[in-house]
C-alpha cells in the first residue's frame, strides 16, 4: 500500500523547473548540490539520488565476477537459443 504523508503540490515554473519543498528535502536527506536522476515510470516522474541508483545497480549485479562481460554473456545465450530453435 502506498503512503502519501509526504505528498504536496508543486508548480512547474519557467523552463519546466520545480522546487522540492524543504520538508521533503529534509525527510529525504536531499542537499544542495546533490545529483538526482529523473525517469518516467507509468506516467509519473520519479526522482532519486544518484547514489541510491548506483547502490541498487551494485546490489543487482554484485554477484557478477570481475572481468565478466554481461554483454558477451547475453550474446552467447541468444546464439545458443537460436541454435536450439534451428535444431528443434
Amino acid at each position: 500500500m502506498e503512503h502519501f504523508e509526504d505528498q504536496t503540490r508543486v508548480n512547474v515554473g519557467p523552463q519546466g523547473r520545480i522546487v522540492i519543498p524543504a520538508r521533503l528535502r529534509r525527510s529525504l536527506a536531499i542537499k544542495q548540490g546533490d545529483t538526482l536522476v529523473v525517469r518516467s515510470e507509468e506516467r509519473r516522474l520519479v526522482l532519486e539520488k544518484r547514489e541510491e541508483v548506483l547502490a541498487r545497480i551494485r546490489r543487482r549485479f554484485g554477484s557478477v565476477s570481475r572481468g565478466v562481460s554481461l554483454a558477451d554473456e547475453l550474446i552467447f545465450e541468444r546464439r545458443e537459443e537460436a541454435r536450439r530453435e534451428q535444431a528443434g
